[in-house]
């Protein structure tokens, strides 16, 4: 990484490794969020009060001591909004701002405080006195089924070739079940929204939002606005993950609400518990499957049904539980196939996006019968995956009827096979496990193929505004929002490799409704590949206005005006960018463009199944290895070794930045983060204290990760690139099946593993001693 940023490019474009634009500022404390910013005078604080149960009628709200409390304001409820009171993304009257009559989770705001501090206000929605009629709750899969089993949202069937028969026919057949643990976003900054009141019904809030025009769309709504007067900022996020997709509408409606009433500017900052009982997690899936196969292990048929538990409302389930099931094939041909889903509404909160957004679950799931099949037959589960691959020219159409074009796995999956020496090693630990009664160890490769866009189709499109001024500094502006993920970095390198200049003379100003409007959310990993076309579109028209306008004054062709390292050169003159953008200016050209993009060549029809939902793939592979005690389930990974696809890189620091984070992330969901609700639908890990994400001891001993640099988008993206935000998340899945790999050695690898996840130290015990008990009972 140190060689990487070191070395430096003679102008800030495309494929250079140049570092984040606010890494320093983030090591140093300087980098500015919300909760730093110098605050209007008389600003006033928010704090939500919220519900104590999971499920029930609310009786009475009794609001007098609160109202009375040292230095409170006032007291808001559902009675106090101007407008609308639902801030659902995506269904009419499912998620209201404050409940009213009923209590559907437990940490359901009810009201907010508005007081002169913010521990005025914290201290005083405490003393709320609330009575319920408690109703029973149906807190996860298993009880919302037998509840009925009640949808949030339409669940979706994706289905080729004749399943049954193809089941009834094959040599061989898997069934089972697999429960997938959820996650918590855990971002380092908090939610978090600062809402100042203008004239006319004017109203600027800052937001730690990833996707600032639903938050336009929803302050507006609940004012009774247009969105014209609504301005959105966001600067940057201290992290977001999916987590300030949706989840940042209550926060800045609340604000926005309560900044109309007091006519004063208004901050909330729930605390981290209240943030974490109040906020959506990722998913948490039962897939109960059937998988027909013949005697090599290759797949003949697939019959799988994806239960989620969605929440109270239907927040951002349904495209969460369709994509998990567009990627439950991951890297696998299967010629007969049928997956459903089934979007259950649960009286917990309402989950939502999450990194990969229902792929892992997808991915998960489909590696536990690649698991099984080769456990059923004895083999290497490499062997099974490789006998399964996508084929280049034939087996290549996926469950949604798209066909791949762009299959890379056979060549990155036997480069990564070889450079980590997988078979030597994994013969070493066969050897190793047979001799050593206690530590166990497991190794594992696994194969990545995930698709880019978003599959509702307006979202795919973006907008930037880039200016020139006199002096040659560039000023860009575009519809994504940096969250550390290094977006700003990316834009500004494509700007700057349009105009030839360093990298130093393009500012990112902050994300702004105001700017460019309708701008989709920053996710499904487009952040780049979206934002990054409609900047270079900006740019271009410059650019041609600069050449066309060099081609008249001094009478040359415009093929000989040629943009050189922070230089123009016109005919036999040269100039300096900054003495160029003086001459445009005092020629009038118009030095301001406003560019757009939308993504080519994509469809989906969601009430059929059947489409060309993603542009691209992005590939990639991992190789992980572990050591399990079995007497006490704790382990360690000892080495993990990472081939991954970004096509033509945009930035090599920042793209291997992100794998590394990416899988230590991906690593903490499937073994350390575990989510628990008690009976009652209260969730106890709610702090650092009771849930445990990665930290520095558990990345890695030997992390190699490097990025296969022969590849190169055949899609039409910018530069050639392709995402890397949310693909390297899955590699991960290798940790897990290693893990599986040594909890299988104690019954002789002859029983399948079969572990839920997160494979938590009691959950790896657990399986050992039940592998244990099978074995001796076989």
């Amino acid at each position: 990484m140190d060689t990487l940023v070191e070395r430096k490019s003679i102008v800030g474009g495309m494929s250079a490794p140049h570092r984040h634009d606010s890494g320093h500022k983030h090591v140093a404390g300087s980098a500015d969020y919300i909760d730093d910013m110098v605050e209007p005078a008389g600003t006033l604080h928010a704090y939500l009060g919220l519900s104590t149960i999971a499920h029930g009628d609310i009786v009475a709200m009794d609001l007098d001591a609160v109202r009375s409390a040292p230095d409170v304001v006032g007291v808001l409820t559902s009675d106090d909004i101007p407008g609308e009171g639902d801030i659902s993304p995506s269904h009419k009257d499912d998620e209201p701002v404050f409940a009213a009559h009923k209590v559907t989770f437990s940490g359901q705001p009810l009201f907010v405080v508005i007081g002169e501090t913010r521990d005025a206000a914290r201290r005083a929605a405490r003393l709320a006195k609330v009575t319920y009629r408690e109703l029973p709750p149906a807190l996860d899969v298993a009880a919302a089924r037998n509840a009925g089993g009640k949808l949030v949202t339409p669940g979706l069937t994706l289905e080729r070739g004749d399943v049954a028969s193809s089941l009834a026919d094959s040599p061989r057949r898997v069934s089972g079940s697999i429960t997938i643990g959820g996650q918590e976003h855990f971002y380092l900054e908090g939610q978090i929204a600062l809402a100042i009141p203008g004239e006319d019904h004017d109203m600027i809030v800052h937001s730690s939002a990833q996707h600032p025009d639903e938050v336009q769309r929803m302050v507006a709504r609940v004012l009774g606005v247009p969105a014209h007067a609504v301005t959105v900022m966001v600067r940057r996020m201290g992290g977001g993950f999916g987590g300030k997709e949706s989840q940042s509408n209550l926060f800045a409606c609340v604000v926005a609400i309560a900044a109309r009433t007091f006519k004063r500017a208004v901050k909330l900052r729930p605390d981290r518990d209240d943030d974490i009982k109040m906020t959506g997690k990722r998913h948490d899936f039962v897939v109960d499957y059937d998988v027909g196969f013949d005697e090599a292990g290759r797949i003949e048929a697939v019959d799988a049904v994806f239960a989620a538990r969605c929440g109270h409302s239907a927040d951002l389930s349904r495209g969460v539980t369709d994509r998990a099931l567009t990627h439950s094939d991951n890297a696998y041909f299967y010629p007969a196939v049928r997956v459903r889903s089934l979007p259950l509404r649960t009286n917990t909160v309402s989950n939502t996006a999450f990194r990969g957004y229902g792929g892992p679950q997808g991915m998960l799931a489909c590696e536990r019968w690649i698991e099984d099949i080769a456990y059923t037959l004895g083999k290497d589960p490499l062997e099974i995956r490789k006998a399964n691959f996508y084929g280049e020219t034939e087996r290549n159409v996926t469950p949604y009827h798209q066909t791949i074009s762009d299959n890379i796995l056979g060549r990155l999956v036997g480069e990564l096979e070889a450079s980590a020496d997988y078979a030597r090693r994994r013969a070493e630990i066969l050897a190793f496990n047979e001799k050593s009664p206690i530590l166990k160890r497991g190794i594992a490769l696994i194969p990545l193929k995930f698709g880019i866009s978003f599959t509702m189709l307006a979202l795919n499109q973006a907008g930037a505004l880039v200016h020139v001024y006199r002096d040659g500094s560039v000023y860009l502006n575009h519809g994504g929002t940096e969250m550390g993920q290094g977006l700003h970095t990316k834009i500004a390198q494509v700007v700057a490799d349009v105009f030839q200049i360093d990298l130093d003379h393009v500012k990112v100003s902050a994300t702004s409704t105001d700017k460019v409007p309708n701008a989709s959310s920053t996710a499904a990993s487009s952040g780049s590949d979206l934002n990054g076309m409609a900047a270079e579109n900006a740019a271009q028209q410059i650019r041609d206005r600069l050449i066309a306008f060099a081609a008249e004054k001094y009478g040359v062709a415009p093929g000989t005006v040629l943009f050189e390292p922070n230089a123009v050169v016109v005919g036999d003159k040269r100039f300096s960018w900054a003495q160029f953008a003086e001459q445009a200016y005092l020629g009038r050209v118009q030095l301001s463009a406003a560019g757009f993009y939308k993504t080519p060549g994509i469809s989906w029809n969601r009430d059929a199944g059947k489409g060309h939902p993603f542009l691209y793939f992005a590939y990639g592979a991992s190789c992980s290895e572990v050591t399990v005690d079995t007497l006490t389930g704790e382990y360690m990974v000892d080495r993990v070794d990472i081939l991954h696809d970004v096509g033509r890189s945009l930035n090599p620091a920042i793209d291997i930045g992100q794998i590394e984070g990416g899988f230590i992330q991906g690593m903490g969901w499937l073994t350390t983060e575990e989510l628990w609700w008690d009976a009652k639908g209260q969730l106890r890990t709610h702090a650092p204290s009771t849930y445990k994400i990665p930290v520095v001891s558990d990345v890695p001993k030997v992390f190699n990760v490097s990025l296969a640099e022969w590849s190169e988008n055949h899609a039409p993206t910018i530069g050639r690139s392709k995402a890397v935000g949310e693909p390297p998340f899955m590699l991960a899945l290798s940790v897990f099946e290693a893990l599986g790999m040594a909890a299988a050695s104690v019954a002789g690898y002859r029983i399948a593993p079969r572990m839920d996840a997160p494979a938590t130290p009691e959950r790896v015990l657990m399986t050992i001693e039940r592998l244990k008990r099978a074995d001796l009972g076989a």
